[in-house]
């Protein structure tokens, strides 16, 4: 089952993709509206399956009158994952990490679907990088990694647009990865059942206007789905809506000669197979 938030005329909406590829759904407050999708995962796959069949029995939804959200608003953790293939680990200097190298985004940096990723005043150094989502639906702490893939509710896509220079700045790379508007997140939420496990056999592609930049399979990443939720919840109880963004492929701007930046007027793209084509254009922040 495929998921998408959305908004229509400044009300907040969930639809569901019928076989077709249209969206169907309700408002917040309409009848037929079974409730938030960080709810529904945390109450399960029953409950999402429930609330899939009641929203395809809503009206087709305009994609070009709506506004496509982030699938989830405000994640209690949003955890992203560094160097985690062996070729942009190379491509950035370093050596394939032997632990993930793991970091935070924050739910004030998440934009949508068609929503522009804002190129701040103070840099130029606007890079991007595409990522598959994992998003936790049954929570849990120490969970072995032959069980993990039981606790992922679903996938979705990410870019993680990064202002290098401010990366670089720190050893910690938070304040260069949490711009405001530069967490392109979405276009849906796809169930795990829908895909295969741990997505692997599928790929990952970044295009900047219609050039590809970055291409690999999912099955490149060196510590996969199932290995990332067994060694977070080590550290950490992981709960139902939390995300993990898994890592991006080598190509990025950054480590191209000269450097490639996005700039206002660009158009990127990240696709994942089965799951679909998140799209995002490029502004600059307003003066």
């Amino acid at each position: 089952m495929r998921f998408a938030r959305f908004q229509q005329n400044g009300q907040e909406g969930l639809a569901a993709e019928d076989n077709g590829g249209t969206l169907h759904g309700f408002l917040v407050g309409q009848p037929g509206f079974p409730g938030d999708l960080a709810s529904l995962i945390a109450a399960g796959a029953t409950a999402l399956e429930s609330a899939g069949s009641r929203l395809l029995e809503g009206p087709a939804i305009a994609l070009d009158r709506v506004e496509l959200l982030p699938p989830l608003p405000a994640p209690g953790k949003i955890l992203c994952i560094g160097l985690n293939y062996t070729e942009h680990s190379r491509e950035s200097g370093f050596e394939p990490p032997a632990y993930p190298t793991i970091f935070a985004r924050f739910a004030s940096s998440l934009i949508g679907h068609g929503a522009p990723i804002i190129r701040p005043r103070v840099s130029e150094q606007l890079d991007y990088e595409g990522e598959l989502v994992a998003v936790i639906g049954r929570g849990g702490r120490n969970i072995a990694a032959a069980d993990a893939l039981g606790h992922v509710a679903g996938y979705s896509i990410f870019n993680d647009a990064s202002i290098r220079d401010y990366q670089l700045r720190t050893p910690q790379w938070t304040v260069g990865k949490n711009f405001d508007a530069t967490g392109a997140f979405g276009p849906v939420f796809v169930t795990a059942d829908a895909l295969p496990p741990g997505c692997r056999g599928l790929r990952l592609q970044t295009r900047l206007n219609g050039q590809v930049v970055q291409d690999a399979p999912i099955d490149d990443l060196i510590f996969d789905i199932a290995t990332l939720v067994s060694l977070l919840s080590e550290a950490m109880t992981l709960a139902p809506g939390d995300v993990i963004i898994t890592g991006t492929p080598s190509g990025v701007g950054l480590a191209r000669k000269p450097p490639l930046w996005m700039r206002p007027g660009d158009i990127c793209e990240v696709e994942v197979e089965g799951i679909g084509v998140l799209r995002n254009p490029i502004l600059d922040e307003p003066r």
